[in-house]
């Protein structure tokens, strides 16, 4: 308990703090719009079951309406075809779902360029700079796009050629697919970038990584928050059984 007790010492003290890296959840959560022919999930919607009145006279409740894949979510490997037979979001080890965070600052890069794409030699430069990813790190793609997210037409940044977005090469998702880490993490509205439905394979982060046992988190906020490393992050999606990904709570413990 030695552990468990320094942790809660420090966080009563203040040298150690809880960062929210969740977006907010509500009816204008911007969502990921496919085109033509692709079926679209749903934003969010709350159907009153009571509010303190005949139906409820002591409380108040919703039904949710919403996707998988609203909102800062959880992308399990079922999502995905070439992790179809993979976990579903019930079955991830929960030792998965929290581990060090370790912070790419490429915000400067996207804001000059919103197409701007993770490449090998970015993380091949990170490694030899700083030394190896932590095995079962989640790895956070810092880009500054979450100061879009109350506008979702900012947010989506699309054009007759469809959305843009910084992300990651094919080459530079085959490379995260090898290392050690256990997910990646975005601010953006998905784990690939908006013009991955051109490239080879098509949304190559969904291609490489979940079909390597590796997480999405999409949507994060507040990663300027965050120190480079020494940060650990808690991704905290609903258990739904069978479930290829779920809206999800996720937070940082910061030291102070």
């Amino acid at each position: 308990m030695t552990a468990i007790t320094g942790l809660l010492a420090a966080l009563a003290s203040g040298d150690a703090e809880i960062v929210d890296v969740t977006a907010p959840l509500s009816p204008q959560t911007p969502i990921l719009q496919l085109p033509p022919p692709f079926a679209n999930t749903i934003p969010l919607s709350l159907e009153k079951v009571s509010e303190f009145d005949e139906d409820g006279p002591f409380w108040g409740w919703n039904n949710i309406h919403t996707g998988e894949h609203t909102g800062t979510h959880l992308d399990a490997p079922k999502h995905w075809a070439t992790g179809r037979d993979g976990h579903s979001v019930d079955t991830i080890a929960p030792s998965r779902l929290i581990g060090p965070a370790v912070v790419l600052d490429f915000s400067a890069e996207a804001t000059a360029d919103p197409d701007f794409l993770l490449e090998p030699a970015h993380l091949d430069g990170y490694v030899a700079e700083h030394g190896p990813l932590q095995e079962g790190a989640w790895l956070l793609f810092r880009t500054g796009w979450s100061s879009r997210g109350a506008d979702p037409v900012a947010f989506t940044n699309a054009d007759e050629n469809g959305p843009h977005s910084p992300g990651v090469s094919a080459a530079g998702a085959q490379w995260l697919a090898a290392s050690g880490i256990s997910g990646f993490g975005v601010e953006t509205v998905g784990i690939d970038a908006g013009q991955a439905g051109g490239m080879q394979p098509p949304f190559p982060v969904h291609h490489h990584l979940l079909g390597a046992d590796k997480y999405g988190l999409t949507q994060l906020q507040n990663l300027d928050r965050l120190p480079r490393t020494g940060a650990l992050l808690v991704a905290a999606p609903l258990p739904i059984v069978g479930g290829t990904g779920s809206p999800a709570r996720a937070f940082a413990i910061v030291p102070a």
